[in-house]
């Protein structure tokens, strides 16, 4: 056999595979907790944009200062964010704290399923 037409045929397959794949990356959305409904429904686009590009979409709530004492505030408005994307992703856990940031992240359906 020759070695330039198998080395060929191995790029070739490589090729092939590396069209087909898709890198997952991460996308962030920063909320407050005092959000305007407008504003709302533009960072809602856009989180459904990402996951409809099969992108997993980490949602921010961010508190400042005397915010800390409102942390209901931002997780209706995190509860709110994950029940408007059902139809679009699944959330991996609940939203949860980590210092003055709470977060929650998104997988977008599998297409199995």
């Amino acid at each position: 056999m020759d070695y330039s037409k198998y080395k060929y045929d191995q790029e070739k397959k490589e090729r092939k595979v590396k069209k087909n794949q898709h890198v997952t990356h991460l996308k962030q959305i920063r909320l407050k907790p005092h959000i305007g409904e407008s504003d709302y429904q533009i960072k809602l686009k856009q989180a459904i944009g990402f996951l409809g590009k099969k992108d997993k979409v980490k949602i921010n709530m961010m508190f400042r200062g005397r915010e800390m004492m409102h942390r209901d505030l931002g997780k209706d408005i995190i509860d709110r964010m994950v029940v408007d994307m059902k139809e679009f992703g699944v959330p991996e856990t609940s939203p949860s704290m980590e210092g003055k940031t709470m977060y929650v992240v998104l997988n977008p359906h599998s297409e199995k399923s």
